[in-house]
């Protein structure tokens, strides 16, 4: 059987049904639902702890939402790639010539389902701007962002109406900023970090999502 992100478009039936039991053994919930399209970029924040992916990826499976999140390639090597491809990794080249953006768009324009997970603080420290390419990659991709929190103290996980990128990203970082404010998560640093070209790479850190 070749393992590939592609062919992975929804979560099995046995893991979704282990998800929610370990999320009400957890005493965890979702507050949202399943995605009503089948491409998304998915904005995580705020990025606090080292067990966001791991209530990220339980709360999504719990709702049968399958996410994916970029991993250098190179650790794609083979049985552990078996891994990685089941748990949603996704093999980004950062020695191509192609962008990061560029490499992302194309793997979601040949894929039948994703929902690709980002953290655009690209760090649990404290910073000043969010990066921006999760929102070109949105963009260039003609995808919508779909806003999710993790909130510790509440024990819960929550996502946001799908938002559209217009090409105008401070406006659209507001809209972001509005769904965190209304979710009671001060916001300071969620505003686009200045560019240095309209399609910026991504930071590496970026990419290393959650």
């Amino acid at each position: 059987m070749k393992y590939t992100p592609i062919a992975r478009s929804q979560v099995h039936p046995i893991t979704r049904n282990f998800a929610r039991l370990l999320m009400k053994l957890l005493g965890w919930g979702v507050e949202g639902g399943e995605s009503p399209v089948r491409h998304v970029v998915v904005v995580a924040a705020p990025h606090t702890s080292n067990w966001d992916l791991f209530y990220t990826l339980l709360s999504a499976a719990s709702i049968n939402v399958p996410i994916w999140f970029m991993m250098k390639h190179t650790v794609f090597w083979w049985p552990l790639r078996i891994l990685w491809y089941y748990l949603g990794g996704v093999a980004i080249d950062r020695t191509a010539s192609n962008s990061v953006v560029s490499q992302m768009v194309g793997i979601i324009r040949n894929s039948e389902r994703m929902h690709l997970v980002m953290t655009p603080e690209g760090t649990r420290k404290h910073v000043e701007y969010w990066k921006t390419g999760f929102y070109y990659i949105a963009l260039e991709a003609g995808i919508p962002m779909w806003p999710w929190y993790i909130n510790y103290k509440t024990k819960r996980t929550g996502s946001g109406e799908l938002i559209y990128p217009t090409g105008d990203i401070e406006a659209d970082f507001e809209r972001i900023r509005a769904f965190y404010e209304k979710n009671n998560f001060h916001m300071p640093s969620c505003r686009p970090a200045p560019n240095r070209s309209k399609l910026e790479p991504l930071e590496q850190s970026e990419a290393r999502t959650l």
